[in-house]
């Protein structure tokens, strides 16, 4: 009997950590019963693109209804999805337009090179 043996034990690596962790952020300027339609479109929308992703999970989709662009301190669902970012739990960023992500160019590029800095990028997915 071989007393030298060690048994290693397998590493299992689950399917879901390979993948790119997306956030999807949509918004909308008015509460208009049209504005509500195309925020629910716009969530929809996302929630089936990354269904059956192979290589992307979604983490959450992040909505703003009645809010205006131009106020980042504003916008809740904005500030948790920066929040998130911060702590390490999303990759990406797929919004449907800058006009969507935001308004003011000096608050949007003040964003964009953070999420640069932690690594994360925002792309703009325009067909919804």
């Amino acid at each position: 009997m071989n007393s030298n043996i060690t048994v290693i034990n397998q590493i299992r690596i689950e399917e879901q950590e390979d993948k790119i962790r997306i956030a999807a952020y949509c918004r909308v300027s008015t509460d208009s019963e049209d504005q509500q339609n195309s925020l629910m479109a716009q969530m929809r929308y996302y929630e089936n693109f990354l269904a059956d992703s192979e290589t992307e999970r979604l983490v959450s989709v992040y909505a703003d209804e009645g809010i205006t662009g131009t106020r980042m301190d504003k916008r809740e669902e904005f500030q948790r999805m920066l929040k998130d970012c911060r702590r390490g739990k999303i990759d990406r960023i797929i919004v449907k337009s800058i006009s969507r992500f935001a308004r003011n160019t000096k608050d949007c590029l003040s964003v964009l090179r953070e999420l640069k800095d932690l690594g994360i990028s925002v792309c703009l997915k325009v067909r919804i």
